[in-house]
């Protein structure tokens, strides 16, 4: 016997998918991935989710979908998903390389991973001052002092973004010329708050028990070393959309997000739809994943719909 709905991955797309699928009576299955609960685990506080007035852990926001999900009939398993094949209907599905499960529809929610420098203050100071996302956590530096590392558009945005609530962003810049669009670079030079530092890299990031209290920074051609006093450090060097599973089956763009039709979920094989940061590099938001969840679960429901309908008749 097939799952009707299955979900992989584990976030507010996943689990606000669930929740529709569940109360549409379509007896969803969700596979929680390696990341139960996906990129909000590692937030501590998210103030922008409508309707926590005080705001939320991260962690216990996704134990409440969770909870949500579930009390409506979604049967969550701890698993990862680590085979699909799209060429066949229902679709095979293997978990963990070895269990093999069939599936009516799926609803691909596996997200986005953040790019990190690969430094360990990173992980040793992450949700005490360093973040991955200037939209979710810049409120609380306002008026302070934070640096951005990243040469882009999201830096760019990112920078002027921190600049109306911080007193200075320093913008880490490691070579000599940014890869953002020229009015996007325009923007940041225009901003008096914002200080560029031209051929340079992060070489630590400092702080103590309370969190980030600066950044060692090098300049690449000098070697010298200088300390920034700031309390965030942003980082803003891109994000992978974890869809390698599905490469090759898929349509993706060039930077691995799975494409859908306009207007929808819909990938390019009937039947399969993506929700979330997986198929989002504009937004990235808690919010505008959930929405696509509910997108997706709807139209899982159709698709199922027209198929039973397409059996009735046959």
């Amino acid at each position: 016997m097939s799952i009707k709905v299955l979900i992989i991955g584990s976030g507010p797309a996943g689990y606000t998918a669930a929740i529709y699928a569940a109360r549409a009576g379509l007896k969803p299955v969700l596979y929680t991935g390696g990341q139960p609960g996906g990129q909000l685990t590692t937030t501590n506080d998210v103030e922008n989710f409508p309707g926590y007035p005080d705001g939320i852990n991260g962690p216990q926001m996704m134990i409440d979908l969770q909870k949500q999900a579930e009390r409506f009939g979604t049967e969550i398993k701890y698993g990862l998903v680590t085979a699909v094949d799209t060429t066949k209907y229902p679709f095979p599905v293997t978990v963990d390389e070895k269990d093999l499960i069939s599936a009516e529809s799926i609803i691909i929610a596996t997200g986005a991973t953040a790019k990190y420098l690969g430094i360990p203050s990173e992980e040793k100071f992450a949700n005490r001052g360093v973040s991955a996302c200037a939209v979710c956590d810049g409120y609380f530096y306002r008026g302070k002092e934070v640096a951005v590392v990243g040469a882009g558009d999201s830096a760019g945005e990112e920078s002027t973004y921190l600049s109306k609530l911080c007193t200075k962003v320093h913008l880490i810049v490691r070579r000599d010329e940014m890869r953002a669009s020229k009015i996007m670079q325009q923007r940041v030079l225009n901003t008096p708050n914002i200080q560029v530092h031209w051929n340079t890299e992060t070489d630590e990031i400092l702080g103590d028990e309370q969190g980030v209290t600066g950044v060692r920074i090098k300049n690449n051609k000098t070697g010298q070393k200088t300390e920034l006093a700031i309390q965030g450090f942003f980082l803003a060097i891109g994000h992978k959309p974890n869809t390698d599973l599905f490469k090759g089956q898929l349509d993706m763009d060039e930077a691995g997000y799975l494409v859908v039709k306009p207007g929808s979920t819909k990938t390019n094989v009937e039947g399969i739809f993506a929700v979330g940061d997986v198929a989002d590099k504009v937004y990235r938001q808690a919010i505008t994943a959930a929405g696509s969840g509910c997108m997706g679960a709807l139209d899982a429901e159709k698709f199922l719909a027209a198929k039973e309908a397409d059996v009735a008749h046959a």
